[in-house]
């Protein structure tokens, strides 16, 4: 095995030339890093502490029951980008409004992130991880951050990516510069790369979805799982049914292996229920350049000027061909 490139010695060697700023870039890395491994210790104790396992009694924003995590979770990446001048805001699935508080009003980036995202699912042991997403500020200088430096499409980011606390703990991101993947070895506490230049199949025979809504599906998701289903797909058998319920985890499979994850408009929730600016742009924009593709079922996610900070949008998202096929269904299938 040849040497082993830590997180920081490749973004050193790898910092885009836009980036005026190199220590600056290298620091943003460093915050969530750091947050990163905070979170990921409190995960590995769920089960071991009262104060990491179950709901706190209450609903964030979004009208989800919050967990212990999800705050803790919160709060650890808060003060993390708190403490570098890099950041001057934050904006957060957990929280109503965005914060400037805190932050360096000098600052160049905000930051918007689901610090935990499957967090139902903690309590039963199964992998959970935090989305992040980094923009340049379009406010001037000098005064708080505001909300027009949230309300960018997803076209303007400068960093995505997602952390994924399973069986080991990764970091996945794009600067633009294609995708990356590396592994924490919790022995030297450090980040290593493990996924060099992540390219996703252009197809693959995984599909997920949360079938217990088929009823309520249109015609073209209907449609499609029929085509999933069926031996007269592309692949003359039917496709292989995963779905975690953790949106980074049932991703980073797809990523990986290829597959299609959709998460539609249903008759309950016209607008979908993945927010844009948490999940939907920092994953399409991983996908895009990993090789793949993101809609909302026709258009893409990352084109979608967003009008509120918790914005929701139907996410078809994975393998090119298979999200092609979607947007091909959209065209043949009456509504």
């Amino acid at each position: 095995m040849g040497k082993q490139v830590t997180l920081s010695a490749f973004l050193n060697d790898n910092t885009p030339n836009h980036i005026e700023d190199k220590g600056g870039y290298l620091k943003l890395f460093l915050s969530i890093s750091e947050a990163t491994k905070w979170v990921n210790a409190e995960v590995n104790r769920a089960g071991l502490t009262d104060y990491v396992l179950g709901a706190v009694g209450k609903e964030n924003v979004q009208g989800e029951d919050q967990q212990k995590l999800d705050l803790l979770a919160n709060d650890i990446f808060i003060h993390a980008f708190q403490s570098y001048p890099e950041f001057c805001g934050v904006g957060s699935e957990e929280m109503d409004d965005f914060v400037s508080k805190g932050f360096n009003e000098n600052g160049d980036y905000v930051v918007l992130m689901d610090p935990l995202d499957g967090s139902s699912n903690i309590d039963v042991n199964v992998s959970i991880g935090t989305i992040f997403s980094i923009y340049k500020r379009v406010s001037p200088k000098g005064s708080p951050c505001k909300l027009e430096d949230f309300l960018q499409p997803g076209n303007q980011q400068v960093v995505s990516g997602y952390v994924l606390y399973g069986t080991s703990t990764m970091l996945v991101y794009t600067d633009g510069q294609g995708v990356n993947g590396f592994t924490l070895d919790p022995q030297t506490g450090d980040f290593y790369l493990s996924h060099p230049d992540i390219k996703a199949p252009d197809a693959g025979k995984i599909y997920s979805i949360n079938e217990g809504n088929m009823h309520s599906l249109s015609p073209i998701y209907q449609t499609y799982i029929q085509y999933c289903q069926s031996k007269e797909n592309d692949m003359g058998k039917p496709y292989s049914a995963r779905y975690i319920g953790s949106l980074v985890a049932d991703f980073h499979r797809n990523l990986l292996k290829g597959g299609i994850y959709i998460y539609p408009e249903t008759a309950s929730a016209p607008q979908g229920k993945l927010r844009l600016l948490y999940e939907g742009n920092p994953l399409a924009w991983i996908a895009e350049q990993a090789g793949g593709l993101a809609t909302n079922g026709s258009d893409r996610i990352m084109d979608i000027v967003p009008t509120e900070l918790h914005q929701r949008a139907p996410l078809v998202i994975g393998s090119k061909n298979m999200v092609e096929k979607v947007k091909q269904l959209r065209e043949n299938v009456p509504v």
